[in-house]
């Protein structure tokens, strides 16, 4: 689920707390598996801890290609959505998909924070040296297709523009195969799929082969999930952050588990359970696409210019994160004044220490912040690796 609102309030601050300034260095691992990613101010020069990577995309079975740069890594959400205004004026003309009945397939996309529409088209896809084959994308922002359907919005912000989404596009990584399932296949989800032809859009039933699709499921090695590692950086945040979106789980040498510490998610929410406050969080997730620490305590205080997150002097705090399997792992973080960090370095991208209020119940995000000085682990469900079967998070 990226965070883009977050991140657009939290570049509203622009007031004061110092040091630290950083150029990002090389990537942490290398490999031919490894696609190099970036922690900087996007496309739009606004963004605040969002990782970054690089993803081509073909018209399939062909060498006419596109190479789209600062595409937002997303470990709570499946497939790679592209902002059409990303391609350019004369983007390759990527094949629309089709519902069964042979009408124009189109998507809306829920982010926690807003909306997607567009149309799904179909492209070979590469991200370092996995390639997926005819592969179903979202195309966002698709000025080809008709009005966004009524009930898409459902009272949230639109995303469809690099600006609004802070991002030229987003890599779903998450624990799920497909962005929708079973629950699509048979019935047609409100604000899911749509069929469209000349006289409309009506809600669409989506076999799962027709539906916007996590690329890496679809590689041919290295398919069972990902890892996404970024650098420690000063307390203080940094210009920028280099770090490594590795394929695979236990593939390859640079992709071991090691010593991680392996927690089985739902299998059908991705969640597990996080203890803060001696409070049992029950849909608790670890989020790349959030730019903070995104959970509710009433005793941090709150910032006057950054509404929505803390800002307390620098605090240690600890929560309790257990697994569906019922392995448990404490966990130490920081939190600090979110108007000083901004304010005194506003044109830092990398802050490690940022975090907020959240309006899920019963959650605890574990946004980018929690990714600075770790590997974490994100294992596709049904997909082997030497901990067992994904669904799984690990770190």
């Amino acid at each position: 689920m990226a965070r883009a609102l977050a991140v657009t309030v939290l570049m509203l601050a622009v007031s004061a707390c110092g040091g630290g300034s950083g150029g990002g260095g090389p990537p942490v691992t290398t490999g031919t598996n490894v696609a190099p990613v970036i922690v900087d101010a996007g496309p739009g020069g606004t963004s605040i801890n969002l990782p970054f990577v690089t993803v081509t995309i073909c018209v399939p079975g062909t060498s006419t290609c596109q190479t789209v740069d600062h595409v937002l890594v997303d470990t709570m959400s499946t497939g790679l959505r592209i902002i059409s205004e990303a391609l350019g004026t004369s983007p390759i003309a990527l094949p629309q998909a089709r519902t069964a009945a042979g009408d124009p397939l189109d998507e809306c996309y829920q982010f926690a924070d807003g909306y997607t529409w567009g149309s799904v088209r179909t492209a070979d896809v590469q991200i370092a040296d996995g390639t997926a084959m005819s592969l179903p994308v979202h195309l966002v922002g698709d000025p080809s297709v008709p009005a966004v359907p009524a009930n898409c919005p459902n009272g949230s912000i639109s995303l469809n523009s690099v600006v609004a989404f802070g991002a030229n596009g987003v890599l779903g990584v998450s624990v799920f195969r497909e962005d929708c399932g079973l629950a699509c296949v048979s019935i047609a989800v409100a604000a899911a799929y749509y069929g469209c032809p000349a006289a409309g859009c009506t809600g669409s039933v989506a076999a799962l082969a027709a539906q916007v699709q996590n690329p890496v499921y679809r590689f041919a090695t290295n398919n069972n999930g990902v890892a996404l590692e970024l650098p420690t950086i000063s307390s203080a945040g940094q210009l920028r952050a280099s770090g490594s979106l590795i394929l695979g789980i236990g593939t390859q040498s640079n992709n071991q588990l090691g010593s991680a510490t392996v927690l089985t998610v739902n299998g059908s929410s991705g969640f597990f359970t996080t203890t803060y406050n001696n409070q049992a969080l029950v849909a608790s997730f670890i989020d790349s696409g959030s730019n903070g620490y995104f959970f509710n305590d009433r005793m941090l205080p709150p910032c006057t210019k950054n509404v929505g997150f803390y800002c307390p002097a620098r605090t240690t705090l600890s929560a309790i994160n257990t697994g569906q399997n019922a392995v448990v792992s404490d966990v130490s973080f920081d939190v600090a004044d979110a108007d000083a960090l901004t304010g005194n370095n506003p044109t830092f991208s990398a802050l490690p220490n940022v975090a907020g209020t959240n309006t899920l119940a019963s959650s605890f995000d574990w946004g980018l912040p929690f990714f600075y000085g770790r590997r974490v682990y994100v294992a596709i469900e049904g997909q082997s690796t030497s901990a067992g079967l994904g669904p799984f998070v690990a770190y």
